[in-house]
């Protein structure tokens, strides 16, 4: 893993647009580096997914955001402000939670996909159609002709999941920001998919944002990991170390909720 920063949040703050102006995220300032893994935890409500949302200019009204978002497209080029909307499919593709919510019920697999790839890559016809199979089969579908046909109820919230992964890639990112991407998932399915990322993150030079309220999801694919508590930030650092080694007491909380396998024992 290189130190090389690839985004740079700054004095990132959501606000609520009232006459108290009412912060939802306030004042946290975030790096990503390129090819690690930065896992942002803390319970429901605590501004997780508003942060990740802020860095594509997503945050809906009533809420504003303020603060600074930087990129460096390569390595040893300067930190420059973000045009973070064009950016969106481009540089940056984001997986959503639930993927039934964000699949069209509508269209089939293959208008999912192919929408960022003729709107970014301006890819028609047989090229089009190619990538689209390449895509499903990157993201271990191994069946992508009937998949690619296929309505999103007709298939599983695992299949759904790697749908949605293939069309955030099919604009060739270079970073993934991952909203709970697992939540809806059962336990085997969530941890396929893990694999899945922490897969595609090393054979494509990836970087990822990955949001969890599950600090034991968390310890599984991020290199660090930062600790949201109602809007703030309470702790950064390697994952091990936060992990094994917390200074804030709200992480300690956090640690100490991940269900542990000498506990389950003692209670049978």
């Amino acid at each position: 893993m290189t130190a090389d920063e690839i985004l740079s949040m700054e004095h990132v703050s959501v606000t609520l647009d009232d006459d108290l102006a009412t912060p939802v995220v306030d004042d946290v300032s975030l790096s990503v580096l390129r090819g690690e893994c930065l896992g942002l935890v803390g319970e429901s409500g605590s501004g997780k997914s508003l942060l990740l949302r802020s860095i594509l200019d997503m945050v809906p009204p009533p809420l504003e955001m303020t603060g600074s978002v930087r990129w460096r497209s390569a390595p040893g080029e300067p930190l420059l402000d973000m045009d973070r909307r064009a950016a969106r499919g481009r540089d940056v593709s984001m997986i959503f939670q639930e993927p039934m919510r964000s699949l069209n019920p509508a269209r089939r697999v293959e208008w999912t996909i192919a929408e960022p790839l003729r709107m970014r890559r301006g890819l028609r016809g047989k090229a089009l159609r190619e990538n689209i199979l390449t895509l499903l089969e990157d993201v271990g579908i191994k069946d992508p002709h009937r998949v690619a046909r296929a309505y999103p109820h007709e298939l599983s919230g695992g299949l759904q999941q790697r749908v949605m992964i293939a069309a955030a890639l099919s604009t060739q990112p270079q970073l993934l920001l991952c909203d709970e991407p697992t939540t809806a998932l059962d336990v085997t399915t969530q941890a396929t998919i893990l694999e899945l990322l922490q897969s595609l993150q090393a054979s494509r030079g990836l970087s990822l944002v990955f949001v969890s309220h599950d600090l034991a999801v968390i310890s599984e694919i991020a290199d660090r990991v930062a600790v949201l508590y109602s809007g703030q930030l309470m702790e950064v650092g390697a994952t091990d170390d936060v992990i094994h080694d917390p200074r804030n007491g709200y992480t300690q909380m956090l640690v100490g909720s991940i269900p542990s396998r000498r506990a389950g024992e003692a209670g049978r």
